[in-house]
């Protein structure tokens, strides 16, 4: 039997695939091209996602659909895909004695779809639900994100929410479907994974089976239009007009490190010791809802972070060239929401100023030495990590952050924030109910003193007497007001 990081060379032998062949009853796939969202076509946002749900969610030529869920069902097992800027993913797993039939319908559904009419209106629609409904009635945090990374990138080709826009979904068609396909879908793009107890000839089997695929061309993986965002300086907030009971904040700008940087293990610490996600050990978590009680979940991230609401850990595979830093804080009373903003950018500026205390940096340094286990602790998932240390070419992710973290200092991380963290084009959404007062406040830099329940510690108050006065510093031409209904159309 194979250790996992003996598995972990294997996967990185191969050029054009990620094995890691073990003693698993269970066989994980991750067929994943190198396109996503970032290759739509201007005009036609949200044709990668719209070609991956085809794909995972419609027929074969042969099969439609319902039978294929059907002959899912008695092998308990499903196959979903995922689509982000750069990558395009297909998952699912399979007990090993079901797995020539689960793979004879996967690699149909990949190779030989159906492209029928109706999977495409039904999908279509869904797409433009999500955007509708879910995304702007039903998902302020997520909502509010993903407005900051569309600010952010506007113009670039990261500069629209994955699913798409709401105009350009309407104006698909089955025939774009299926140019992109045929463009995208090629075996410069595939890059097979495969974890468990497969066949020793089975990856053979499988490269023999997509080499029906167009020879092709990388989309993404060299694309030089994967430009640092140039955001004019200054502070810029968008409140985002929503009849919501909750505020939700995030703030954010570009960062020119991705795991492949040397400063990125730097940056990990930075994030996890200020908002590690789901973590109430971090520095702002216990600032604002530990000491003030002022709303739920308060984090940090220096990498792309979909459904953070609904999971603990972040997805593998959502790799890409151009990340932000970003504070996520949700969610907040309406009538507080001006103060928490306060409060989150005082915080942050300390963090700048600052940095980590010696002590600090320790503590979280150990925790990430030994929270990289549990981001890899299924097969699927170290299958996905794999795939990611391919992308970034840093080896198997765990020696590769616990190597880095073991040589790092507290002067290293300190060093790390003066260089990328004090900005001045910090980005801001805000998702809210009263906007136009929320924004002459800012502008007026109206006090915003805050009332508790119950007493707090003086520490708290005198602080608290600073927070309400700290200045937001952005001129009015720099605050805008936005309709939901305009968000993502």
């Amino acid at each position: 039997m194979k250790t996992p990081d003996d598995a972990a060379a294997t996967a990185m032998s191969a050029n054009n695939a990620v094995l890691i062949p073990n003693s698993s009853p269970l066989v994980s796939f991750r067929l994943l091209f190198m396109t996503g969202a970032a290759s739509d076509p201007a005009g036609k946002e949200g044709l990668a996602a719209l070609t991956a749900a085809m794909v995972a969610g419609g027929g074969t030529r042969s099969l439609v659909y319902k039978e294929i869920v059907e002959a899912f069902y008695p092998m308990a097992t499903s196959f979903n895909s995922q689509v982000d800027k750069e990558m395009t993913v297909f998952t699912g797993t399979t007990h090993v004695d079901n797995l020539a039939r689960y793979y004879e319908l996967i690699s149909a559904m990949l190779l030989d779809p159906g492209f029928r009419e109706d999977d495409f209106t039904r999908l279509k629609t869904d797409a433009m639900n999500y955007l509708k409904v879910s995304l702007r009635q039903s998902n302020d945090e997520e909502l509010g994100k993903e407005q900051l990374y569309n600010n952010i990138y506007a113009g670039h080709p990261y500069g629209h929410h994955n699913t798409g826009r709401v105009s350009s979904l309407e104006a698909l068609t089955l025939a774009d479907v299926r140019d992109f396909y045929r463009r995208h879908y090629t075996q410069a793009n595939l890059i097979v994974g495969l974890a468990g107890n497969y066949p020793k000839n089975f990856p053979a089997t499988v490269k023999r089976d997509f080499a029906v695929l167009p020879a092709g061309t990388t989309t993404t993986g060299g694309a030089s239009n994967f430009f640092t965002p140039k955001l004019d300086a200054g502070m810029h907030i968008d409140i985002v007009q929503r009849d919501t009971r909750s505020t939700a904040i995030s703030l954010g700008f570009p960062i020119d490190v991705t795991r492949a940087d040397k400063d990125w293990p730097a940056l990990a610490v930075v994030a996890s010791y200020f908002g590690q996600h789901r973590s109430s050990n971090s520095y702002l978590y216990q600032r604002l809802r530990e000491a003030r009680g002022l709303n739920y979940g308060d984090y940090a991230y220096i990498e792309y972070f979909p459904r953070g609401m609904f999971q603990f850990t972040p997805d593998p595979n959502l790799a890409r060239k151009q990340q932000i830093f970003q504070i996520w804080i949700r969610p907040v009373p309406i009538e507080q929401g001006h103060f928490v903003l306060r409060a989150a950018l005082y915080e942050y500026d300390k963090l700048v100023r600052d940095g980590l205390s010696r002590e600090a940096f320790e503590a979280t340094r150990e925790f990430l030495t030994k929270y990289s286990n549990i981001l890899t602790q299924t097969q699927d998932e170290r299958l996905g990590y794999a795939l990611d240390s391919r992308y970034y070419r840093v080896g198997d992710f765990n020696q590769y952050l616990r190597g880095q973290l073991a040589t790092l200092t507290v002067e290293d991380v300190n060093a790390a924030i003066k260089k990328y963290l004090a900005t001045n084009r910090m980005r801001v959404v805000v998702v809210t109910k009263d906007a136009e007062a929320l924004r002459d406040a800012i502008i007026a830099n109206k006090p915003s003193p805050i009332t508790y329940n119950s007493p707090k510690p003086q520490e708290i108050v005198a602080e608290d007497k600073i927070i309400e006065t700290y200045p937001i510093d952005v001129r009015p031409t720099q605050i805008r007001i936005t309709p939901v209904e305009q968000v993502f159309q």
